[in-house]
């Protein structure tokens, strides 16, 4: 099936809709008491899940795209990351907000002392170094480096899911299941990794050849 303009065009329509659905979703469960008995859980589970599962999106439209003879779908990859970024920065606001009392200095202590919170930080950090720079501006600005940063998201589609495994006290199967499906994505960019391992081999090999 051959992508057109106006295809491109009738997919982003469809992903603002269903993401501004689940956002409306979510301010009603929130007003309505739908969250559960914690509805501050309820909303940092319901943010975290929403920023992983676009992540995972946003990483599975280049294999299908391939697979599917559709490069054009690729054009799509950039607003799915960015709402991959917007679910992320709001999970981190419930948490700031809602847990902390937007103390910065216990959101720092609280990163370095918990590791699944750590992992969740580095993968913060990535996703919003890759929204800031996702624009053809910064694209043209970094030339070459641009690709290098935005290769940074295989880490964090791999830290999410353990982000999640770790937070969560029972039912690890379902976080289990996020970390199989991350670790499937990253195998289908095999071929990528290996153009890399040259460049690694020969990055660790010349400190002995220069000793």
């Amino acid at each position: 099936m051959k992508i057109t303009p106006r295809h491109i065009t009738v997919l982003k329509v469809i992903i603002h809709l269903v993401s501004l659905g689940f956002l409306t979703m979510m301010i009603a469960q929130t007003m309505t008491g739908g969250l559960g008995a914690d509805p501050v859980e309820g909303l940092s589970h319901f943010t975290g899940m929403a920023a992983l599962n676009t992540l995972m999106i946003t990483l599975l439209i280049s294999p299908i795209a391939r697979r599917f003879k559709m490069g054009q779908l690729v054009k799509v990859r950039r607003l799915v990351g960015l709402y991959s970024f917007f679910w992320a920065a709001i999970h981190l606001l419930v948490y700031l907000a809602l847990d902390l009392s937007f103390d910065i200095s216990l959101l720092a202590s609280e990163i370095v002392d918990r590791p699944y919170l750590t992992v969740g930080a580095i993968s913060w950090l990535i996703l919003f170094a890759l929204a800031v720079t996702s624009t053809q501006g910064m694209q043209r600005r970094l030339g070459p480096k641009w690709q290098k940063l935005h290769n940074w998201v295989y880490l964090a589609l791999l830290l999410a899911p353990i982000h999640y495994y770790w937070s969560v006290k029972s039912g690890l199967a379902e976080p289990a299941i996020y970390i199989a499906g991350a670790l499937i994505l990253l195998a289908f960019r095999h071929k990528t990794f290996r153009r890399w391992l040259p460049t690694f081999t020969s990055i660790n090999r010349s400190p002995s050849t220069r000793s």
